[in-house]
């Protein structure tokens, strides 16, 4: 059994771990809070720009550059991630993911594959994989910012319409609610239109001015950097969730072994106590 001086330290290093978890939580919650409405802002108009979009390409082809269907011999992944762990299974979901992705590709007889790595924790990963990232993203990971991504977008659609890649995917954890988020594989490039849905209005119902070229010309660029900027929010938001739920365990757990520590602490004081008195007793009888 351990000595109670044992059992005071450990209560007091539970203690300590207990006050740090906690305030972590509160710090990821906050974040969360910021990064749960800048999604839920930014998610809405992008999806609308995007069924937009989609719709109009029903209609004009960009020529066939954007929705060109080669066969696969270079293929680009865009890889999000966190720059720091602690935040539960968070990033070893999304690099299993990536993992099983390279190995499809592989299988299909891919010949080249570029992992562009958004997050310190993507990037070593993928470092230690054989795919350095072309460029160091690790800030973007932290600090979701618009410009940056759109230089990103700008680049893989250069890449795409150059032939340089065949196709690039955005893969990501995306954010479901507090507790849940789960990892998904998008089609960034070639485009493809989607199905219309059921009531959704055709452009054959609008005048369209100056023209449908003209619209898809602007749409078109716009709607592909606003993808990557949403992508880099949803995930964000997904990392602070499991940040916050992780951290919360962490904390419930410390309180439930400070719990246990403390029952077992009385309990060998008590157990000392009862034996010096039992002590006192014989010795009085001698």
């Amino acid at each position: 059994m351990a000595s109670l001086k044992e059992i005071k330290g450990r209560i007091q290093s539970v203690k300590s771990t207990l006050k740090i978890t906690s305030a972590m939580k509160m710090v990821a919650s906050a974040k969360l809070h910021k990064a749960q409405a800048a999604i839920e802002g930014m998610l809405p108009y992008e999806q609308s720009l995007q069924r937009t979009l989609d719709e109009l390409l029903k209609y004009v082809r960009p020529d066939g550059r954007y929705a060109a269907e080669r066969p696969l011999r270079h293929v680009t992944l865009v890889c999000l991630a966190s720059n720091s762990s602690l935040c539960g299974s968070f990033n070893a979901n999304i690099i299993r993911e990536v993992r099983s992705r390279i190995a499809a590709l592989r299988a299909q007889g891919v010949e080249e594959i570029t992992v562009f790595s958004i997050g310190r924790k993507m990037a070593e990963a993928m470092r230690r994989e054989g795919y350095p990232s072309p460029q160091d993203y690790t800030e973007l990971s932290a600090k979701p910012d618009y410009e940056t991504a759109a230089g990103l977008s700008v680049q893989l659609v250069q890449d795409f319409l150059e032939g340089r890649t065949d196709r690039v995917e955005l893969l990501y954890n995306h954010f479901v609610s507090t507790a849940v988020h789960r990892p998904v594989c998008e089609v960034y490039l070639p485009l493809s239109a989607a199905p219309s849905g059921e009531g959704e209005p055709s452009f054959d119902e609008y005048i369209v001015e100056p023209g449908k070229e003209e619209l898809l010309e602007t749409l078109l660029p716009k709607t592909l950097k606003l993808k990557v900027y949403t992508v880099l929010l949803d995930a964000a938001a997904a990392e602070h969730a499991a940040r916050t739920v992780a951290m919360q365990t962490a904390s419930d757990n410390a309180e439930d072994l400070l719990q246990e520590l403390s029952l077992e602490y009385n309990k060998s004081r008590q157990a000392k106590i009862t034996s010096e008195i039992l002590d006192l007793a014989g010795g009085a009888q001698e």
